[in-house]
């Protein structure tokens, strides 16, 4: 069983940068697609970025496209969300995740982190 540890949430001003961390239990995570998603409070679970397993591009949601970027560091088994330009609206618990190779499903989640952004 992979444990998926986030950090690096917080309060920030509308405009401010925060970056999040994913650390992983095991190193077999490096070999998973490992994405990024957020609940705002009363909404769904929502989708904020994906890197894939085979090294292709990040694929981000709409909503923060120019502003977030996920980046590695394999050596210590970590994901990163680096969250630029903050709104309001980017106020949310946020969860990283990670899929095998092949797998419809995400089989392991972080236990969410407080993203908070005044205005």
């Amino acid at each position: 069983q992979v444990q998926l540890v986030e950090s690096g949430g917080g309060l920030v001003q509308a405009g401010g940068s925060l970056r999040l961390s994913c650390a992983a239990s095991s190193r077999i995570i490096n070999t998973y697609s490992r994405a990024w998603f957020r609940q705002a409070p009363g909404k769904d679970r929502e989708f904020v970025g994906l890197m894939p397993w085979t090294g292709g591009s990040t694929v981000y949601a709409d909503s923060v496209k120019g502003r977030f970027t996920i980046s590695t560091d394999n050596a210590k088994n970590t994901v990163f969300l680096q969250m630029n330009s903050l709104k309001p609206e980017d106020t949310a618990v946020y969860y990283c995740a990670a899929k095998a190779p092949g797998a419809k499903t995400y089989s392991y989640w972080g236990q969410g982190t407080q993203v908070t952004v005044s205005s």
